[in-house]
Order: structure tokens, then C-alpha cells, then sequence
């Protein structure tokens, strides 16, 4: 089931994505699915008439894996860790689909990064490996935009991956998925400069969830992304980006300069 937020020039909405006579329609819900039961309003919307808007605003915390495909790690100069590298983002880093992602002037080298997310449905804490489907809502497309400069410089990652507009998300949550074998492609222009599956993640979704679980209470709406396969690289005033994983959708961000 694919769960949206959207506008339709009003205040944001829920609904379930569905074809209907060949149309993508929005069938709208009462409140955020998250927290309630599916329960249908009645109003029913093309896809085509909405602003599609980020289908989760994390009350607490965005949670980045670095590192996390061998031949990205390769890429970077580096080993793989042998376990997670955490990071974090605050709220403010997420955007939706379509929405333009400012290029801050305090870096000259800002980098995209196309990866598979996980939404958190319910609070947990210290979740057994085998037990990590309990507590996910569901996956969308993420892109860990990042200032590469400042991530050398700075030697952590709050400012190069925590800016505001680094955490493009959508278009929508996917809430039936097997995030295990994956395609994730990202396109720069039009052109193919990442193209990885999850099945080649150095440690896999179950893993990651649990880790980090032991060091952090989760919420619902939290977000956990899962590092970018190997094919990073910048871009610049009037770039597109395009986000595709299997399963879910396609992640649009453009970017602007400052």
C-alpha cells in the first residue's frame, strides 16, 4: 500500500495511491495513518491535480548509515566500517518530492546520495534482529544530500549532512515491501550515475534497525536511510536528480543556488 501526503492548495492531507481506469488517484484518509486506522473520507483526487509533500516530517530524528555498500566505501578512499557508521539529521534537513534543495554558500561541493529509507511505525527500543518488521511502518526514497567539503573539513557530519533541504524525501511510503534485493538508481540529468541493489548493503535493513535501536529510543515517523552505493558525485545550480528504488517510486529533487 502506498500511504501520501499531499496539497491540494490546502492544508496537508493522507491518502492510499491507487490505479483507477488507468489514473493514479489519491484516495484521501482521516488523519495521519501513522497514528490511527485507514479510514477513508470519501474524497478521492487525481495524483496529477496534487503537490505531492514529503509523506513524513520526523517529530524526532533523521538517522543516517554511512558507508554502507563496499564499492562506495571504496570510492570515499576508505575501508567499510565493520559495524554501522551512524549519523544524524535533524527534522529540519527533510523536503519533499519536487521541492527545490538550496545550495548553501557555505560549501563549493555538494554531492547527491540515492538511497533506500525506513519509516518507523511505533516506539521501540534494544528490537531483536528477527523481530524488526514489527516496528517498520513502511520504506520511501531518500537522497543524503551532502557538502562534501565541510564533511572533510569539519571531521563530523553535522553540517555536511544536516543542513536544511539534505533530506529529500518521497514520493510516497510503500508499506508492502521486501527492502531485501532492491534496485536503487540514481540519475543526474537524465543520466544513470548510481545504480546499486540492497541486496549488496554491507549490513541489511534488519541489522541496522537493531542497531540502532540499542543506542536510541525510536518514534514513530523516525527515519533510518540506508547509505548510497558507490557513483557520488556533484551538483550545481539548475541540477536534477532522480531517485528510483525498486518497489517504490522515483524521488525528484532539483537544486537552486543560494
Amino acid at each position: 500500500m502506498r500511504i501520501a501526503r499531499y496539497t491540494t492548495g490546502d492544508e496537508p492531507a493522507y491518502g492510499v495511491v491507487r490505479e483507477h481506469e488507468g489514473r493514479q488517484m489519491i484516495a484521501q484518509v482521516h488523519g495521519d495513518p501513522m497514528y490511527r486506522s485507514l479510514e477513508p473520507t470519501g474524497v478521492v483526487v487525481a495524483l496529477d491535480d496534487v503537490r505531492l509533500l514529503a509523506p513524513v516530517i520526523p517529530r524526532s530524528k533523521v538517522i543516517g548509515i554511512g558507508k554502507n555498500y563496499a564499492d562506495h566505501a571504496a570510492e570515499m578512499g576508505g575501508e567499510a566500517p565493520k559495524e554501522p557508521l551512524v549519523f544524524l539529521k535533524p527534522n529540519t534537513a527533510v523536503v519533499g518530492p519536487g521541492d527545490p534543495v538550496t545550495l548553501p554558500a557555505i560549501s563549493n561541493e555538494v554531492h547527491y546520495e540515492g538511497e533506500l529509507a525506513v519509516v518507523i511505525g511505533r516506539i521501540c527500543k534494544d528490537v531483536p534482529k528477527e523481530r524488526v518488521r514489527e516496528v517498520v511502518y513502511g520504506y520511501t526514497v531518500a537522497n543524503d544530500v551532502t557538502l562534501r567539503d565541510l564533511q572533510r573539513s569539519d571531521g563530523q557530519w553535522a553540517r555536511a549532512k544536516g543542513f536544511d533541504g539534505s533530506c529529500p524525501l518521497g514520493p510516497w511510503i510503500e508499506t508492502e515491501l521486501d527492502p531485501s534485493d532492491l534496485a536503487v538508481i540514481t540519475r543526474l540529468d537524465g543520466e544513470v550515475v548510481q545504480s546499486g541493489r540492497t541486496s549488496q548493503m554491507i549490513h541489511d535493513v534488519p541489522t541496522l534497525v537493531s542497531y540502532v535501536s540499542q543506542a536510541f529510543t525510536l518514534l514513530p515517523g523516525d527515519v533510518i536511510i540506508t547509505g548510497t552505493p558507490a557513483g557520488v558525485g556533484e551538483v550545481h545550480d539548475g541540477s536534477r536528480v532522480d531517485v528510483e528504488v525498486e518497489g517504490i517510486g522515483m524521488l525528484t529533487s532539483t537544486f537552486v543556488s543560494a
